[in-house]
């Protein structure tokens, strides 16, 4: 059968929803790996359209990461993190990895309380990730244990607070 270019079909198929086919659950392979190191160490597991997050114990980030690094997660494509103010954990730090072999993104994801916001680096691990934890610190203020070079990578020095927080003022600091 063709591939029909949308612009060749009629009205009708156009406005008509996608059918319900479900979106095949990814390979667990990342949830076996991680089981089979360190049960304790999941926290959830959660898969939303066609991804899977593992939520990780923010003290075995590091280990987590070299396990997956080991069973073929082998690049680390973008740490971010999210402030989900006023909730507690208020931060979020992610971390999002690729297996280029098995063709399989991961997200693992790490829960920080407000009151001590630190993670562990995995610039041990992918030292690709110096930049992304620099970036973090810089606007959110989440701190990085054991990075080789915690300081601000965007703002000036001498810049008061963290602009990405959501209790940052709208204006600065006056």
């Amino acid at each position: 059968m063709e591939p029909v270019e949308k612009s060749h079909m009629d009205a009708t198929t156009q406005n008509n929803p996608p059918s319900e086919t479900p979106i095949p659950a990814p390979d667990p392979y990342a949830v076996h790996t991680v089981n089979a190191w360190r049960p304790e160490a999941l926290l959830d597991v959660k898969e939303a359209f066609g991804e899977l997050t593992l939520t990780v114990q923010r003290e075995l980030i590091v280990a987590a990461c070299e396990t997956l690094r080991e069973a073929g997660y082998n690049f680390l494509s973008d740490v971010t993190c999210v402030d989900w103010f006023p909730s507690e954990p208020r931060f979020h730090v992610i971390y999002h990895l690729l297996s280029q072999s098995r063709k399989e993104r991961v997200r693992l994801k790490v829960r920080v309380e407000s009151l001590d916001p630190v993670v562990e680096t995995i610039t041990s691990v992918w030292p690709a990730a110096n930049f992304y934890e620099r970036e973090i610190f810089d606007l959110f203020g989440v701190r990085f244990g054991g990075h080789p070079n915690m300081r601000r990578i965007l703002m000036p020095e001498d810049w008061e607070g963290h602009p990405l927080r959501k209790d940052y003022p709208v204006e600065g600091y006056r």
